[in-house]
C-alpha cells in the first residue's frame, strides 16, 4: 500500500499529513501554555522577592527621612543632602521635580515598589515636607540570586511538563485513532476478501471470451460479446489494481529483462476493445528497442494504468500514442488534460480531478509506487482540453 507508518499504524500520505498537523498544533498549544504559566510564575517570584526586600528598603527610607529631618532642623549652607554607601537615593518635590539624586538613572513615581534595570526601588512619602521633599526614593541593586533560581525552576519544570504533555498527547492520539485504525483494517480485509472472490469468475470470463471465434458470429451477437469483453477486462483491471494495493508489499518480485516493445504491443492489444468502445485510436511508435530489468506483473500494471487513464479521460474519437525509445516509454492522449496546479498532487491515491469520469483515483498512485520501487522517473506534462503525456524513463 502507498502508506506511511505513524504510531505503529499504516496511513496514506494525506492521513499522515493530517496527523502531523494535529501533533504540530498540539505541541504549539503545549508550548504556549508552558510559556504563559512560566511568565505567571516568574512574576510571582519577582513579587515575592520585592516583598522580602521591602522591609530593608523601608528601613533605609526611614534613615534617609530622619537625616532629612535633622538637616531641615539644623540647616547650614555648608551641609549637603544625606546619602549612604548602602543604597542610592533621590528626592522629589510636590510637583514631582527632582531635587537631589545620587545617580542619573530615570526614576518613576507611579509605583511604590518595583524592579527596573536590575535595581529595586521603593517610593516613600514623608509625613512632613523636610526641605521641600515630597517623594523619597531609595534604591538597591538586585543580586539576581532569585532570578537564576527561578530560571532553573522554569526550565526544569517546563521540560518535565512538556514531556508529560507529549506522553498524554501520544496516548490521546492513539485513542482517537483507534476507530480509524479499525476502519482501515476492516476495509483492507474487505478488499482482500473481495478481490480473492473476484479472481476465479473474472479470469474464467476473460479466458472464455478469448477462446470464442468471433469471425463466425453475426454482427448483433458480436456486439454483445464485445460489450461482455469490455466489461470483463474492466473488472479484471480493477481486480489487479486492488490486488496490488492490498498485497503490494507481500508480492515477491521476479525481476527479469523485459522487452518493452513486446510488452507495449501486448497491452495495447489487450486494451483495444476498451478503446474502440469510445472510438479511440491507439497508435504505437516504436523508435528503438529497449529493455528494463523489472517484475513483469508490476511493469504491466504500471503500463495498464497509463493506458486505462488515457482511455478513461480521453474524448470520444480521440487518439492515444504510445512511444518507445531508448530507456523511456510514454503514453500520450488527446483528452481533458490536467490543470497545472493539480499535476503535483495527481499521483496521490484517490485523487481524481474529473468527477464525471469513473474510477477510484488509484491508477497513478500505483504507477508512482512501482516507479519508486524501481527508481523510474515519472514525468507528467498536460494542458487542459488538449491532452496529457506521461513519460517513464530509467
Amino acid at each position: 500500500m502507498l502508506a506511511s507508518k505513524s504510531l505503529g499504524i499504516d496511513f496514506p500520505r494525506s492521513e499522515k499529513q493530517t496527523l502531523v498537523r494535529f501533533l504540530a498544533l498540539y505541541i504549539l498549544l503545549t508550548v504556549i501554555i508552558i510559556l504563559v504559566f512560566s511568565f505567571i510564575y516568574f512574576e510571582l517570584q519577582k513579587d515575592l522577592m520585592l516583598q522580602e526586600k521591602k522591609s530593608t528598603l523601608q528601613k533605609y527610607s526611614k534613615e534617609l527621612i530622619e537625616d532629612l529631618k535633622q538637616l531641615h532642623v539644623y540647616f547650614d549652607k555648608t551641609q549637603i543632602y544625606p546619602r549612604s554607601d548602602k543604597f542610592d537615593s533621590a528626592i522629589f518635590d510636590n510637583e514631582k521635580k527632582l531635587i537631589f539624586s545620587t545617580n542619573d538613572t530615570k526614576l518613576r513615581l507611579d509605583k511604590i515598589l518595583y524592579l527596573e534595570s536590575g535595581v529595586i526601588h521603593l517610593v516613600n512619602i514623608p509625613e512632613s515636607y523636610y526641605l521641600g521633599a515630597r517623594y523619597i526614593i531609595v534604591k538597591v541593586k538586585d543580586d539576581e540570586v532569585w532570578l537564576e533560581q527561578t530560571k532553573k525552576e522554569i526550565i526544569t519544570f517546563g521540560a518535565i511538563t512538556f514531556l508529560f504533555m507529549l506522553v498524554i498527547g501520544y496516548i490521546l492520539l492513539r485513542l482517537f485513532l483507534k476507530p480509524m485504525r479499525d476502519a482501515i483494517t476492516l476495509l483492507d480485509e474487505f478488499i482482500k476478501d473481495t478481490t480473492h472472490e473476484l479472481n476465479t469468475p473474472v479470469s474464467t470470463i476473460v479466458a472464455n471470451i478469448e477462446m470464442i471465434d468471433k469471425s463466425s458470429l453475426d454482427e448483433k451477437l458480436l456486439k454483445k460479446i464485445n460489450r461482455i469483453d469490455i466489461g470483463a477486462k474492466t473488472v479484471s483491471n480493477i481486480y489487479q489494481d486492488l490486488t496490488y494495493l492490498t498485497l503490494g508489499n507481500e508480492i515477491a518480485s521476479n525481476n527479469e529483462d523485459i522487452d518493452i516493445e513486446q510488452l507495449v504491443l501486448e497491452r495495447v492489444e489487450y486494451f483495444t476493445s476498451l478503446a474502440l468502445a469510445k472510438k479511440i485510436k491507439i497508435c504505437t511508435n516504436i523508435r528503438e528497442r529497449t529493455f528494463l530489468h523489472v517484475d513483469k506483473f508490476k511493469i504491466s500494471k504500471l503500463l495498464d494504468n497509463l493506458l486505462s487513464n488515457a482511455i478513461k479521460y480521453n474524448k470520444v474519437g480521440g487518439e492515444i500514442i504510445v512511444t518507445v525509445e531508448s530507456r523511456v516509454f510514454s503514453v500520450e492522449d488527446s483528452g481533458i488534460g490536467i490543470a497545472e496546479e493539480d499535476i503535483s498532487e495527481i499521483q496521490g491515491r484517490y485523487k481524481r480531478f474529473n468527477k464525471s469520469s469513473g474510477g477510484f483515483g488509484i491508477g497513478l498512485s500505483i504507477v508512482s509506487a512501482i516507479a519508486k520501487e524501481y527508481n523510474l522517473k515519472i514525468d507528467i506534462t498536460s494542458k487542459e482540453r488538449v491532452g496529457t503525456k506521461v513519460s517513464v524513463s530509467w
